[in-house]
């Protein structure tokens, strides 16, 4: 059984106060954030290949940078669509016709750059004894339920509450119908994979996640992820 990444980047960033730059090619430390997330999957000893949404008029300069850092696993860059569900529908086709429909494949945000080998695995692994593996992470702050006045309706019990992250795994053949059906009855606005899998009737297994697993989406989301990244490079190299 195949093992494929779909990697979706065809977000612009606009809540990163990015006028030119999609915020998945911002540089950290000289390397674009894309990169960052493609090396977690191209080290990864499981992952077959990795198929790549990307936005649109940045498809050769993706390229460029596969081929510089050596992501040999990419092997193909599709154009992203209007909204992430198109977009990674756009990467689910070139995956079938790469693959064939007897495949798992793992849905990743391109500014997720926090996942780790051992999530990547526990989600293959999930994919393979239950048909789907949602990487999530626990709440740790309360949530609260507003009602149309903006009044508090209630505090909701955050133990039974988890974040939904990614990867996000299915089997291909059957992520490809709830896509295929979706189209065909005009729900074009899911927020997920898992979303979208859970209106088709599938159950979600959850597999668990590390907590920094942010996607890169603000300012703050970025200053995270550069703090994430040096704390792990002074501890490697002072041995912590």
């Amino acid at each position: 059984m195949k093992n494929v990444a779909i990697i979706f980047a065809g977000g612009i960033g606009r809540r990163m106060n990015q006028k030119a730059l999609p915020k998945q090619f911002m540089k950290l430390h000289g390397k674009e954030i894309i990169i960052h997330t493609l090396e977690h999957f191209q080290n990864h000893e499981r992952i077959d290949g990795i198929v790549v949404s990307c936005v649109e008029g940045w498809v050769e300069y993706l390229e460029k940078l596969i081929k510089k850092y050596r992501i040999t696993k990419v092997s193909d860059i599709v154009l992203g669509g209007r909204t992430g569900q198109e977009s990674i529908y756009h990467g689910l086709k070139k995956a079938t016709e790469i693959y064939g429909e007897e495949a798992n494949v793992l849905i990743h945000d391109g500014v997720r750059p926090l996942i780790n080998e051992e999530t990547i695995t526990r989600c293959i692994d999930s994919i393979n004894e239950h048909g789907t593996g949602i990487t999530v992470a626990p709440v740790t702050e309360t949530i609260i339920r507003v009602n149309e006045k903006e009044l508090i309706q209630d505090v909701i019990d955050r133990s039974n509450c988890l974040f939904a992250r990614a990867p996000q795994g299915f089997r291909l053949n059957e992520i490809m119908e709830a896509h295929e059906l979706a189209k065909k009855e005009g729900k074009l606005d899911f927020i997920d994979s898992a979303t979208l899998m859970q209106w088709k009737g599938h159950k979600l297994s959850v597999v668990e996640g590390p907590v920094e697993n942010i996607k890169i989406t603000t300012p703050m989301d970025f200053f995270t992820f550069r703090a994430m990244v040096e704390a792990k490079e002074n501890a490697n190299l002072f041995g912590e």
